[in-house]
């Protein structure tokens, strides 16, 4: 297979595969799918001698996302993804909770939406400040 790519586009490229592996890898321990890390390894090795050699680094043989490549911002843009995805899912069971924990149906839905609003608007405004466990 032959892929052609500007520069932009490798980087853009590159960036996919190393958020996407670190979604499926970066929880795993020793349990890692290792497919995904060869092909992030396969990738970032297009690297070494080009103009984007800063982006990589060997070790043990393989080629991995340099230190200047995994501090230059990739983790700001994973980071605001989960927060995004941490707040959505809190409002959602915080209002699941608030209905009593329904089956979700055509009927309900518009109601779990709208408190899912009310929630998610105030976290935009307080983050969790707010938030208190009760026994």
């Amino acid at each position: 297979m032959r892929i052609e790519l500007t520069n932009k586009e490798f980087r853009r490229l590159l960036d996919l595969v190393y958020i996407g592996n670190w979604v499926l890898n970066s929880t795993r321990g020793d349990d890692r799918f290792q497919d995904y890390d060869h092909v992030e390894n396969k990738l970032f090795a297009l690297c070494a001698g080009t103009p984007m050699q800063a982006l990589t680094e060997p070790y043990e043989g393989l080629w991995y996302p340099s230190r200047a490549y995994t501090e230059g911002g990739i983790h700001e843009a994973i980071a605001y993804y989960e927060d995004y995805v941490f707040f959505q899912i809190l409002a959602e069971e915080m209002s699941k909770r608030d209905m009593d924990y329904p089956a979700i149906t055509e009927e309900n839905y518009e109601e779990l939406m709208e408190r899912m609003e009310q929630y998610m608007q105030e976290f935009e405004a307080s983050g969790i400040e707010k938030l208190r466990l009760e026994d």
